[in-house]
């Protein structure tokens, strides 16, 4: 089953609108002037990572497949478009027959970037290309940079496992979009429903403190849900006395008790001590969960503690400072003409302020080391050295409009754990520094 055909409010039919006013007013002018249909290249890059950040990790290409497929003009978007005036008539009419038939290359989903890499490269006429910007940008920004983040808390908790928890501090929908790349970057489950559904990310969840509160007693609550649940739960242990709790929570359980989670505190210290008493109590193989607004640095400060797994929600679905990776979508070559043979000549932006962009059609590849390790990543616009030939990282998605490069989710998720695994070991460093490697433009 396809949760998709259930029309739940995760998907939408028509991804047309999910654009910006003027790409619409300049589709208009372009068919007017006969430029609509000039090939042309467009590409997303980012000038720069966030401050700090060693690495970028590419996070929504799947779901940009996707939107690419619904962007399509039906009758009731054609309507609103008319009423509103926003077009004239012969754009509305060109705009009814909307599909996107050129090619999209990319950096595969899970790929890990730096500033310059042509994260994707979108091929066709300016007309059909020019209306995916907004669209591709909100998913791309969005995605990777939640998926950075993901990376950056999976490195720091080095190997024990992360639950993604963010849903009630973001848009309900980007919530779902936030498990998936979270799940990319290295987390391991989410609590989102929705996320598990439509992606099959494996979901948890026991209970809140509201439970607690809601029986006489905190026994009552703890046997009420082993008896519901089985004694493989886990146990909310902070909301009067944690010792209590503990000792509590053993008794009605049983030694066998699967774990025990902690929400409030100096966890560190916290940690060591229900450890401690769990181990007093002979519940040697319950686990400890800890949450409460946990980033990469409060991770990382838990490296010593025996902590098992980190529950994590609002630094991760705001990116953990950063909730977008300031990605651009630029025009970087065109046709002279709308004659299908008429070359490609490069163009580019020259602005101060560093909006400069690089023109011409871009390929990209990351040199190693001897020993395997990245040491830069190449971008040019001419022939590929014979060396890096076998290095290249844009991969076809998308041929004369039809998706070839849709994986599961799991596939992204490997190649992130491969990526990052090939970077040096100062990319993982959560000190600031610039790119853990240079761009070299050949």
């Amino acid at each position: 089953m396809n949760p998709a055909d259930l029309g739940l409010p995760v998907d939408v039919p028509s991804t047309a609108l999910f654009t910006d006013h003027y790409e619409l007013t300049m589709l208009q002018a372009a068919l007017a002037n006969g430029t609509a249909d000039r090939r042309s290249v467009f590409e997303v890059f980012t000038r720069r990572l966030p401050e700090g950040r060693r690495y970028g990790v590419v996070g929504g290409t799947g779901r940009v497949l996707d939107a690419v497929e619904n962007f399509r003009f039906d009758g009731a978007v054609l309507e609103f478009l008319r009423e509103r005036a926003v077009v004239d008539m012969r754009t509305l009419d060109w705009l009814a027959s909307y599909r996107f038939s050129g090619d999209i290359w990319g950096y595969p989903e899970g790929e890990v970037y730096f500033p310059g890499s042509p994260l994707l490269r979108v091929e066709g006429s300016f007309a059909e290309c020019v209306l995916l910007e907004t669209v591709v940008l909100s998913i791309l920004n969005h995605d990777s940079a939640i998926a950075a983040a993901a990376s950056r808390m999976a490195s720091a908790a080095g190997g024990r496992p992360l639950i993604e928890m963010g849903a009630r501090r973001t848009h309900e929908l980007a919530a779902v979009a936030a498990s998936r790349a979270a799940y990319v970057g290295g987390f391991a489950s989410t609590s989102d429903l929705a996320a598990g559904f439509r992606y099959g990310i494996p979901t948890v969840g026991t209970s809140a403190h509201a439970f607690t509160l809601l029986h006489d007693s905190e026994r009552d609550a703890f046997t009420a849900q082993v008896a519901s649940l089985g004694g493989g739960t886990t146990l909310l242990v902070d909301t009067y006395d944690v010792a209590e709790a503990v000792r509590t929570a053993v008794e009605v359980a049983g030694p066998g008790l699967g774990a025990v989670r902690i929400d409030s505190g100096d966890l560190l210290l916290v940690a060591h001590r229900v450890r401690q008493q769990l181990d007093e109590l002979g519940a040697t193989g319950t686990r400890i969960v800890v949450t409460s607004d946990l980033d990469e640095y409060a991770i990382a400060s838990l490296a010593a503690a025996p902590v098992d797994a980190y529950g994590v929600g609002t630094q991760l679905v705001t990116g953990s400072g950063h909730p977008t990776c300031s990605m651009v979508y630029k025009l970087v070559a065109r046709a002279q003409s709308a004659d299908p043979k008429a070359p490609l000549v490069p163009v580019a932006k020259k602005a101060s302020g560093g909006k400069t962009s690089v023109g011409g059609r871009k390929w990209a590849a990351r040199r190693v080391d001897a020993e395997g390790v990245a040491e830069a990543e190449v971008v040019g616009t001419g022939p590929v050295p014979a060396a890096l030939a076998n290095r290249q990282l844009l991969v076809e998605l998308v041929k004369a409009g039809e998706v070839v490069a849709r994986e599961p989710l799991e596939a992204a998720r490997e190649r992130h754990r491969e990526a990052r695994a090939g970077l040096p070991l100062s990319a993982t460093q959560l000190s600031r520094g610039e790119a853990v490697i240079p761009t070299e433009y050949a």
